[in-house]
């Protein structure tokens, strides 16, 4: 009398088995496994790890000759140290040179960056949320112009904003670097985009329908929903404001004025000039510091700024 083939439930009898279970559907996974991994790129590889090397090696070089003084400059090789460690020095020394101008243009740029790329990114929060959200008649010229306006080079527009300001008598003052770093095409745009995929209308019409006004409404629901897009914007046009140079020198006479880029550019340029001092060691270890304070808020922020890059960029 043979005795029965015990079979477990979803699997034939027929089947083979062995001790960790069927062995076609054991290969069949491995496979799909195999299948699911990506792929090695060689040449993938490569490229990004010279695009890691372009990017690196002017940081290694600045923070190296930081720590060199005048003479150690031109005797040391640029990728390494010199016997004389004096970074220290150069620290006191770009704060303390010229009567501290160093620090005058530091809170210049601090002031140029919170309320021209602080403005900017709020007027694109409102812009965005607004062309997103709401339905008016000539929306689709604003989107035209917008996108056009992207394109635009801000070096393009320098001459006539500046023609503009002259006319007015702003030209030389703060406001003349504030105002135009207030327009932001292209954070406009991102917000648009970042909007449109992040607040549900469900949810919007589920608070009108609880009473809430418009106003409550953005700030309560839709401006927490908009966070990523926001630290996003706030990124690029705080970038754009803390290293834009060609503004600044076009509407800005008065050293006192002047933001790090413009500082720097003056001490550098001392060199040239007749029984003018030399003092590259503090320009290095200038720019050093002038990149620090970026550098900081995207290892920061970097975790909310990626989420409103790929917003938008899968469709469900």
């Amino acid at each position: 009398m043979t005795s029965p083939v015990a079979t477990v439930p979803g699997r034939s009898a027929a089947e083979p088995s062995g001790p960790s279970g069927p062995v076609p559907r054991l290969r069949a996974s491995r496979r799909r496994h195999s299948a699911d991994r990506p792929r090695r790129s060689v040449l993938l590889t490569v490229l990004t790890s010279l695009v890691l090397l372009y990017s690196l090696v002017p940081l290694v070089w600045l923070a190296v000759s930081a720590t060199k003084t005048q003479e150690g400059l031109s005797r040391s090789a640029g990728l390494w140290f010199d016997g004389d460690f004096a970074l220290w020095d150069n620290i006191v020394e770009t704060f303390t040179y010229d009567d501290g101008v160093f620090t005058r243009w530091l809170l210049n740029t601090l002031l140029y960056v919170g309320l021209g790329a602080g403005g900017a990114t709020f007027l694109a929060v409102l812009g965005g949320y607004a062309l997103a959200k709401f339905d008016f008649p000539g929306r689709r010229a604003v989107f035209a112009v917008v996108i056009g306006a992207v394109a635009v080079p801000g070096t393009a527009l320098a001459v006539p904003t500046f023609l503009m300001f002259s006319r007015m008598g702003l030209t030389n003052t703060p406001w003349a670097v504030i105002i135009p770093s207030l327009i932001s095409p292209f954070g406009l745009y991102l917000m648009w985009v970042f909007a449109t995929e992040a607040i549900p209308a469900e949810l919007m019409e589920a608070a009108r329908i609880d009473g809430a006004g418009e106003v409550r409404t953005f700030f309560t629901v839709a401006l927490p929903l908009l966070a990523p897009g926001i630290v996003t914007v706030l990124l690029f046009t705080m970038v754009a404001t803390w290293n834009n140079y060609f503004l600044p020198l076009v509407m800005l006479k008065d050293p006192d004025w002047y933001p790090l880029t413009l500082g720097l550019n003056a001490w550098n340029q001392q060199a040239a000039t007749a029984g003018g001092e030399a003092v590259f060691n503090l320009v290095v270890t200038g720019s050093l510091l002038t990149i620090l304070p970026l550098v900081v808020a995207f290892l920061l922020l970097q975790k909310y700024w990626q989420s409103g890059l790929a917003a938008g960029s899968v469709k469900e």
